[in-house]
């Protein structure tokens, strides 16, 4: 069973053609980003918490991320040392958290994810969300990110692949405060394959993004 009940629909991103999940050893099918995920340890708190992660490299205007403090992130992303890389893992990082952030609120247009991702990506995301505002849930519980590769191309545009742990994360319902603590299956283990751009802005914008269950890339 999915960490997100059937209720709650999957989200399909649109591919780039040149980034495919056969490079991260996976076959061609896709679920959408987050389709189950949800983060938090701690599955009882609604109360709004300041982001921990960093706020983003030399850019102005970018939004503060407040979370229920139930909502719990592991990012097990290496520096690389390179400023450029770094730049990309921050942003595609503050983009998670953002959509965490909508859902929390409630807020399928919240300005949060929007500054961190455009098209496809932006437009998916925005009914993703609604999902969880159409059923009054938001996510809750631990939610770790590992085994991340990144490749800037030379068309400027970044290729970033990752892994997502879900074992931990789960949905809670608005209206009854019940969280639907769900088994651990292979299928708690994602892997996406983002394609990320430098907008005007400074910000690495996310366009397009896919992701995999299961996938052997993930699982411990």
């Amino acid at each position: 069973m999915n960490r997100r009940p059937t209720l709650l629909a999957a989200l399909t991103l649109t591919v780039a053609a040149a980034l495919t999940l056969s490079a991260c050893g996976s076959d061609d099918s896709s679920e959408g980003k987050n389709n189950d995920k949800i983060a938090g340890a701690d599955p009882t708190g609604d109360k709004a918490s300041p982001s921990t992660g960093p706020s983003g490299p030399g850019t102005t205007g970018r939004p503060k991320t407040d979370l229920p403090s139930d909502v719990i992130y592991e990012f097990d992303w290496k520096k690389t040392g390179d400023a450029q890389k770094d730049a990309v893992l921050n942003d595609a990082e503050q983009r998670i958290r953002a959509v965490d952030m909508a859902i929390a609120k409630q807020d399928p247009l919240d300005k949060g994810y929007r500054f961190y991702s455009e098209g496809t990506a932006a437009a998916e995301s925005q009914k993703y969300i609604q999902e969880f505002v159409d059923h009054k849930a938001r996510t809750t519980g631990l939610t770790r990110y590992y085994n991340e590769s990144l490749t800037i191309k030379d068309d400027g545009t970044a290729a970033l692949v990752y892994c997502e742990d879900q074992s931990k994360a789960f949905n809670k319902f608005l209206k009854t405060g019940k969280t639907d603590v769900t088994p651990v299956t292979k299928d708690s283990y994602v892997v996406y394959a983002g394609t990320l751009r430098k907008n005007d802005k400074g910000v690495w914008v996310t366009e397009r993004l896919i992701s995999q269950r299961g996938s052997a890339k993930c699982r411990p």
